[in-house]
């Protein structure tokens, strides 16, 4: 009987570290996006795996080498170089998860994972352009700026998930003369 507590404690866990994934903004753009590849939602759910494994391989992680962790998943298997100061918050996530495993704390570890699907965002990346650009600037070796938009799943949203602002003619465009030499876009203050 004891068995099957902790076997069915584990899998809790495990459940709850993919809501933590799939409620993670940089890694729904990766996928979406197909940063991974053909691949990219096999490669999505490989990570809830290697993610949880990591956790029971090395109990006493401390909270950058879980970032690290992840921030090499994202690096190796999508691409990504996660810049958005996301890779903190969902390490304390999981982090804080694992220590509810540890101490057998089933409510905790599920009303954790309930809130995070509840707050879930769905993001959508477009890529921005900038004025008078046209498709034959678009060469392999320019690199895209994308733009993100986030709204709310779930029921609540306790500011997690900021409604986008109404896009104007300026806010999606760059203007050419912000843009200096060496592809460096100067960033501006909203009047």
């Amino acid at each position: 009987m004891m068995a099957d507590a902790g076997e069915d404690l584990r899998a809790l866990f495990g459940a709850a570290v993919r809501a933590a994934l799939e409620a993670w903004p940089a890694l729904q753009i990766a996928v979406e996006n197909g940063f991974g590849g053909v691949h990219s939602q096999e490669k999505a759910e490989w990570l809830g795996g290697a993610v949880e494994e990591y956790f029971f391989r090395n109990a006493d992680l401390e909270l950058d080498e879980v970032e690290d962790f992840l921030g090499e998943l994202m690096m190796n298997e999508f691409d990504t170089v996660v810049e958005d100061g996301s890779l903190p918050q969902v390490s304390q996530q999981l982090q804080t998860m694992f220590h509810h495993f540890q101490r057998g704390d089933r409510a905790a570890l599920k009303e954790m994972a309930t809130l995070i699907t509840q707050r879930k965002c769905k993001v959508r990346a477009t890529a921005l352009t900038t004025a008078g650009e046209t498709d034959e600037d678009n060469d392999a070796n320019s690199m895209e700026q994308m733009e993100v938009a986030a709204t709310n799943d779930g029921a609540a949203t306790d500011g997690v998930c900021p409604q986008p602002e109404p896009s104007g003619p300026d806010s999606q465009t760059i203007k050419e003369e912000d843009i200096v030499e060496d592809g460096w876009t100067i960033v501006r203050r909203k009047k």
